[in-house]
């Protein structure tokens, strides 16, 4: 034992520089630890110790880092219990969770693997949001708890006094949800303010905050909400919630919505909402008694199994929604219920689901309403035994039964006879047989065999039986011989429409497949099927060919009946193309050797293709259903950098017969004066000449990678009659995105091929540049929109104008301002309405103050005004508004309040920390308003 031990120290010491032989060593001790990887990083020494029947593993250094998965463990020791499978980190040490990232400081920490709990004393947890200082503190997934615990949100702002803080004997703390604080004394700049018995503080979640919410309404009157959280233990977050509604009778609401991790032993999760609300006013405003209730309940948990392999597990759902539905609707007083248990055993798994609906109008017979998708369930089970093998036979199997109802299927006259919805039992059988061998040398057959049989309480029953053989011989490799024969049956009609077959199949098909390889790279396939159903005629013989050497590319394939002389389809895809075809490849020439002759120098062609910038390529078909397909015919040429190209290509209808489409692609670069005149050009034309001649364009020239130049169309070649425009143009010029200067200008709009010009065109042009580096914060932007007239727009105007400007001067203060102009037309010419909108922020200034990474207070003060003419009349009165705001920011907590001295408004707000501000106060007119409690 002592010699492991000094051969293990030394390995350590010596692979201290090699950390990846640490990390396979650390990995492959603490493999076993709950399937946490557990690697060294860094360490001086590694021993194995044995202690009262437990395994030790102790690794000590000046710096002993481990890697917990992405967790970082730090200490100068080190004791991995392999028995217990837990960490202790003697002395002063850290533990970084990555997953919820928080670090872990203390003095003695346990750190379990299996369950991820970490005990210690002393300890300082912290992460970006929240400290936690405690005498004990335990971690486990979901929850901090401390005792003499110090709690405060204030420490990410770095000050060495925290604005707000608490102090309790016994702290819990659900990370991103709630804090649970008991006998609690609150701390204003560390001195104690206030004692409570117990505090209950959100954190972060939205949907976990109080809530209220009053207002009113010329249907209910005075309406009042409250969403009021709870929590019940350490493992239930609830909301109760309260409705109250003036008109309504009765008057009152309630329910709860309440999330549960493991309240029981059998029980793993458990949600539930449910809502009774009273139902509203009828349309003609009379009272509408009764109460509407909302309900989702669902709970999953596992249980114990006798001889399973592991614990079986259940799921229950119930779900029912009023609210909101109208009286005749028919999923109004709906209850749908879900139950389903999974059992896991060594030979076979088991489910038992049921799945039914509770509804006030019946489900089947007269009356009902139809279930479309859903299946009921009442009950079902299901049976699977795990796939046996017995050398190289394979059988899988499975059997369900139950009682069913779901829509009836129309094909079926027995069930519709029944109704919309049919109830009956099922019984349904599947399995797969699979055989392989190998009878002799280059051979191999297989057998396969795939069954689903349903038979039903109403006497019906269907079947899909597929049975194949296959015998394949291969022959000098690359050339195979196959026999294949096969007894296809799909027969019966379900009275379900949910697994109804695809209509009725028999068929015995047996075939016999050549494919070989008569030249190099040339591949040649034929294949002869009969099929004993089908009549003499109907048999088929398919032949497919493909060559791939260049510069030619073929493919083909032919479906014939050689009895009838019909030709059922044929495709073929021919391509000429070889871009080395001009390039030699040198063999050099190879002296003599002792046991070889000397041989010559060679060169070589790929091929003798005489355009190697040239490709062709044609492709098309037949069908006996359709007839010739269309024959496509592209021709390309590359350009000695090959993202040069011209491409050409015309699709060709053969039963017409006419010209279908025809088009050009290109992609195009100068080859000489690159540096003077470096431009790439792109564009595309297509003209479509069936249902409707069109053609559709786009055309684009970017010089030096900076401006642009930009067409596209899509115009009918024959304008339809009563149509105004046959289509859309545009052109545009500008600089490409993402430099400190940019702008464009684009014309166009709907166009007239007849009438030769634009309809309504416009013109629009756009500036935006940036005063030093992009995203300095120094900008200046200007838009115009203008219409030009045209045929059918007489008016030359301005349509929109705006001025937009910013100017940051460094960390501390900004500048911006605004100016939007609108005019839009209602009626008709030129007995048409003009308003105009023009809304003026002509002054925007903000002020930081305090600490330059995190400035205390913000000073922001603008004007605002808007002004509104129709038809040159001003129809508004607001007069311009100087509005001034203030910012108080904490890092864990800030206030804003803002006054509007022209029309005598002034806001208050307060923001929680990871929450956006909430609105306490306004004031308007000397009427004072709470929108936290009247907004929702």
């Amino acid at each position: 034992m002592r010699a492991l031990r000094a051969l293990t120290s030394r390995l350590a010491r010596r692979a201290r520089p090699l950390l990846l032989a640490a990390g396979l060593l650390g990995a492959g001790l603490f493999g076993l630890a709950e399937a946490r990887t557990v690697k060294i990083v860094s360490a001086d020494t590694l021993e194995l110790r044995q202690v009262d029947g437990q395994e030790l593993v102790v690794i000590t250094g000046e710096i002993v880092e481990l890697r917990v998965d992405d967790d970082v463990v730090k200490a100068r020791r080190v004791e991995y219990n392999r028995t217990r499978r837990t960490l202790t980190l003697v002395g002063a040490a850290s533990y970084y969770n990555a997953a919820e990232k928080q670090t872990l400081t203390g003095e003695n920490l346990i750190v379990s693997l299996g369950d991820e709990q970490i005990s210690g004393e002393d300890v300082l947890i912290s992460d970006a949001v929240l400290e936690i200082r405690g005498a004990e503190v335990d971690r486990m997934p979901g929850q901090i708890r401390a005792s003499s615990g110090y709690f405060t949100t204030c420490a990410r702002c770095g000050r060495t006094v925290n604005d707000f803080a608490f102090r309790a004997e016994k702290l819990i703390v659900y990370p991103g949800d709630r804090l649970v604080a008991y006998r609690v004394q609150v701390l204003i700049l560390d001195v104690p303010v206030l004692f409570l018995p117990v505090l209950v503080l959100p954190l972060n979640e939205e949907d976990r905050q109080p809530r209220f919410s009053v207002g009113q309404s010329a249907q209910d009157g005075f309406t009042a909400l409250a969403d009021l959280p709870f929590s019940i233990a350490d493992n239930t977050l609830g909301t109760t919630l309260l409705r109250f509604y003036q008109n309504r009778s009765p008057n009152f609401g309630v329910g709860v919505a309440l999330r549960s991790y493991a309240p029981q032993p059998y029980i793993d999760r458990l949600t539930l909402y449910t809502l009774l609300n009273p139902k509203p006013l009828n349309p003609d405003g009379t009272q509408n008694p009764g109460m509407d209730l909302d309900l989702n309940f669902s709970v999953t948990g596992r249980f114990a199994l006798p001889s399973a392999e592991k614990d079986g597990t259940y799921t229950l759902q119930v779900d029912r929604r009023d609210i909101g539905l109208a009286e005749t609707d028919p999923l109004k007083g709906v209850t749908d219920i879900r139950f389903g248990v999974h059992a896991e055993y060594p030979r076979f798994t088991a489910d038992l689901n049921y799945v039914d609906r509770f509804s006030p109008r019946p489900i089947t017979g007269p009356g009902a309403v139809s279930l479309g998708g859903t299946v009921l369930r009442q009950p079902e089970l299901i049976i699977d035994p795990r796939p046996y093998t017995f050398g190289n036979f394979s059988l899988d199997f499975r059997v369900s039964a139950g009682q069913y109802t779901a829509a009836s299927n129309p094909l079926s006259r027995s069930a519709l006879s029944q109704g919309l919805n049919i109830t009956t039992t099922r019984l349904e059988e599947t399995h797969d047989l699979n055989y392989t061998a190998t009878p002799w040398r280059d051979a191999t057959f297989s057998v396969r065999n795939t069954f689903t049989g349903r038979y039903y309480g109403t006497g019906a029953r269907t079947v899909d039986l597929n049975l194949t053989a296959n015998l394949t011989q291969r022959f000098n490799v690359t050339n195979t011989l196959s026999l294949s024969a096969g007894y296809l049956r799909r027969e019966g009609t379900s009275p379900f429409q949910f697994d109804a077959l695809s209509g009725r199949l028999l068929s015995a098909p047996v075939a016999l497949t050549l494919s070989t390889v008569p030249l190099k790279n040339t591949t040649f396939g034929a294949t002869y099927s009969y099929d004993l159903f089908r009549p003499w005629e109907e048999q088929r013989l398919a032949f497919n060919v493909g060559v791939t050497g260049p510069p030619l590319s073929f493919s083909s394939a032919l479906s014939y009946q050689p009895v009838t002389g019909v030709i059922e389809s044929f495709t073929y895809d021919v391509t000429l193309s070889d871009p080395e075809a001009g390039t030699p490849k040198v063999t050099p020439a190879r002296p003599a050797t002792a046991t070889e002759p000397a041989a010559p120098a060679r060169i070589e062609y790929s091929s003798r293709w005489a355009a190697p910038r040239l490709t062709l390529n044609a492709r098309g078909g037949y069908t006996s259903a359709q007839g010739p397909q269309p024959f496509t015919l592209t021709a390309t040429v590359t350009g000695e950098d090959r993202t040069d190209n011209v491409s050409a290509y015309l699709v060709h209808d053969l039963i017409t017969p006419g010209l279908r489409e025809f088009g050009v692609r290109f992609n195009l670069s100068p080859a000489e004066d690159v540096v003077l005149n470096p431009i790439l050009v792109t564009g595309s034309e297509a003209f479509i000449l069936e249902p409707a001649a069109r053609m559709v364009g786009t055309y684009t020239a970017l010089w030096r990678g900076e401006y642009q130049f930009r067409h596209t169309h899509d115009l009918l070649m024959v304008t339809p009659e009563g149509s105004r425009s046959s289509g859309t143009m545009t052109f545009s010029v500008g600089t490409v995105d993402g430099r400190a200067t940019a702008w464009s200008v684009t014309y166009g709009g709907a166009y007239d091929l007849r009438r030769t010009g634009f309809t309504a065109p416009t013109l629009d042009a756009v500036v935006r540049t940036d005063f030093g580096l992009p995203g300095a914060g120094r900008t200046l932007g200007l838009r115009a929109i203008v219409a030009i007239p045209g045929l059918d727009q007489p008016r030359l105007e301005v349509r929109r104008a705006e001025v937009q400007t910013a100017w940051q001067f460094g960390s501390r203060a900004a500048l911006s301002a605004n100016v939007v102009y609108n005019r839009t037309r209602t009626g008709t010419y030129p007995d048409d309405t003009a308003t105009e909108t023009l809304t003026l922020a002509p002054l925007r200034v903000a002020f930081a103050f305090g600490r330059v990474e995190q400035p205390d207070v913000y000073l922001t003060a603008r004007l605002e005004q808007t002004y509104t003419w129709v038809n040159g009349i001003r129809t508004d009165t607001s007069p311009i508004t100087p509005v001034v705001g203030v910012i108080l920011n904490r890092c864990c907590w800030a206030a804003s309040a803002e006054a509007d001295f022209a029309q005598g408004r002034y806001r208050l707000a307060i923001g929680l920390p990871g929450q956006s501000f909430y609105p306490l106060l306004d004031l308007v007119d000397g009427t004072f308003r709470f929108p936290l409690l009247t907004q929702p």
